[in-house]
C-alpha cells in the first residue's frame, strides 16, 4: 500500500487522484466570491493579485479573465505543469513555497480554499503571513479564506464513502492534537492507496495572534463566499482581509 504522513502535502496534491476526489467543487461558486471580493477591495483595474497556493489555477484564470494581472504560485509541480497551459502576458504560474516571499509586490495576496495550517511547525504558518506582507504594496490588502474550525469540528462526518470516476474514496474524520484530520483509502489502478490530509484547526483568535506575531493588521472578518457577516458557532468559512 503507498502512504505517505510527512509532508502530505506534497505527495497528496500532486497525485491525479486529489484531483478526482475533489472534481465537483463548486466553480460558479468560486467565481461569484472572486467578483464579490475583487469589488469589496476595490483592487484598480487591471490591478496585480497573487494566488498564494493556487493549485491548478482556477481561481487564478477566472481573476485574470476578469482583467487581472494574476500570479499563481504552489508547491505542486504537476499543478503548475497543468496551469501554466493557460498562461498569457497577464497570467502567470511558478512552484514556489508559500513560507517566502515571492520576489514582487502586489494590489492583493489570495490564499484561498483552506490553503493555510498544513505544516507542523508553527513557524512556518507565521513565516507564511509575514511572506504575505511582505508581497504586499502600500495600498495592498492580504486575504486568507480558510474553515470555520469550529463550526467544521461541531459537524464532522466522521465516515464517508464517496465514489468519482468508478473510485471508491473512503474517508475517515476526526480531530487530534490540533489538527482536523482525513484519512482517505481507494483502491486504483489495482493498487491499494493511502493519504492523509492535516490541517491546523485554527481559529479566530489562533489568527489573532499570528496576525499580532507578524505585525500584520486584521481589518475585516467574514463567513462566507458572499461577505456576510462571521459567527463562529454558523459560519461555515472565516474570511480574513488584512494588510
Amino acid at each position: 500500500m503507498s502512504t505517505d504522513t510527512t509532508k502530505w502535502f506534497t505527495s497528496w496534491f500532486d497525485t491525479p487522484f486529489y484531483h478526482i476526489l475533489y472534481k465537483n467543487r463548486n466553480d460558479s461558486e468560486a467565481h461569484a466570491f472572486m467578483d464579490t471580493l475583487t469589488t469589496y477591495l476595490n483592487i484598480p483595474e487591471a490591478g496585480t493579485i497573487l494566488d498564494l497556493a493556487c493549485g491548478k489555477g482556477r481561481h487564478a484564470r477566472y481573476l485574470n479573465k476578469i482583467g487581472y494581472d494574476v500570479t499563481g504560485v504552489d508547491l505542486s509541480e504537476n499543478s503548475i505543469k497543468f496551469a501554466k497551459q493557460f498562461e498569457n502576458h497577464r497570467l502567470h504560474f511558478e512552484v514556489h513555497n508559500m513560507c517566502k516571499p515571492y520576489n514582487k509586490e502586489f494590489d492583493a495576496v489570495f490564499n484561498l480554499f483552506t490553503s493555510f495550517g498544513y505544516f507542523d511547525n508553527d513557524e512556518d504558518n507565521l513565516n507564511t503571513i509575514k511572506a504575505i506582507k511582505a508581497n504586499l504594496n502600500e495600498f495592498g490588502f492580504g486575504v486568507i479564506d480558510f474553515m470555520n474550525s469550529e463550526f467544521i469540528i461541531d459537524n464532522l462526518v466522521s465516515e464517508e464513502l464517496k465514489t468519482v470516476e468508478g473510485i471508491n474514496f473512503n474517508l475517515k474524520r476526526y480531530v487530534e492534537n490540533g489538527f482536523i484530520i482525513k484519512d482517505i483509502k481507494f483502491k486504483a489502478l489495482g493498487e491499494d492507496f493511502a493519504f492523509i490530509e492535516r490541517v491546523r484547526a485554527f481559529t479566530l483568535k489562533d489568527f489573532e495572534l499570528l496576525f499580532k506575531k507578524a505585525d500584520v493588521h486584521l481589518l475585516e472578518i467574514f463567513g462566507d463566499y458572499k461577505l456576510h457577516k462571521f459567527d463562529a458557532k454558523t459560519s461555515e468559512r472565516l474570511v480574513m482581509i488584512f494588510k
